[in-house]
């Protein structure tokens, strides 16, 4: 099959900040709005990723909207993996970020023992395709604890954490840029890091302002992100902006 994984412009960096700051509101949102509790929210949105993951799989060539439906539902997904950690079984920030990061890895390791590349211009089979969303899911899992332990339990506060982020993502691309740091490094680093990025973020603009926030809310930050989302994504599925090339070295 095509590769199923959008070229990496600047739109797919916009549209994934994006997706990391609904993840992050729309999961609060759910989880209080409609009194499902944690884990029936959980399992609701569980259902639906898997749902738009079958078709996913199931389709030979990048879908724009498809493929960005299922990041958004994977970040809210991960956002309630580790909100579940922490609140229903009481494990620490500290803890889930260590755990995350040791998992990822884990599955970075295998991926790249399995396949010999961790390129995102090579997910051409189904399997390529099911370690790179596993990978997705890891990342969004541990950016939600890393920007939670930084903003909250150390008291950074979400705007400065928000510029820490940014300021380390800019670190990264100096480095693959003139530094010549390899391409699929520094992507995944970029990838890890807009996660917490995008939390930091949601949280800024939707928490109350005795939480250090701007306070507009759940509802509202959702709607203007979903909003930003869907009228990027449709400019791509007219233009063709992100069509993937193809991989040239394996």
């Amino acid at each position: 099959m095509l590769n199923k994984v959008p070229e990496i412009t600047l739109y797919f960096w916009i549209i994934k900040v994006l997706c990391t700051t609904v993840g992050e509101t729309a999961a609060d949102f759910l989880n209080t709005s409609f009194n499902l509790g944690l884990t029936g929210t959980s399992l609701v949105m569980g259902g639906l990723l898997l749902v738009v993951l079958f078709f996913q799989f199931r389709a030979r060539k990048y879908i724009p909207g498809l493929y960005w439906l299922a990041v958004v539902l994977i970040s809210i997904v991960g956002t309630l993996i580790t909100d579940n950690l922490i609140d229903n079984f009481g494990i620490s920030l500290t803890t889930t970020t260590a755990v995350f990061a040791v998992v990822l890895a884990i599955v970075f390791a295998v991926w790249h023992k399995v396949e010999g590349t961790l390129s995102i211009h090579s997910i051409t089979t189904t399997r390529r395709e099911a370690f790179y969303w596993l990978a997705i899911l890891f990342t969004f899992a541990l950016g939600t604890a890393a920007g939670d332990l930084i903003a909250e339990k150390l008291s950074v506060g979400y705007p400065l954490s928000a510029l820490l982020f940014a300021g380390a993502i800019a670190i990264t691309a100096f480095a693959h840029f003139k530094l010549k740091l390899n391409a699929v490094v520094s992507f995944w680093i970029a990838y890890i890091l807009t996660r917490p990025l995008g939390a930091s973020l949601g949280d800024w603009l939707s928490q109350d302002a005795d939480a250090g926030g701007l306070g507009l809310g759940t509802v509202i930050t959702s709607i203007i992100f979903l909003v930003a989302i869907l009228v990027i994504v449709g400019y791509l599925i007219i233009t063709k902006k992100d069509a993937p090339r193809t991989e040239t070295l394996g």
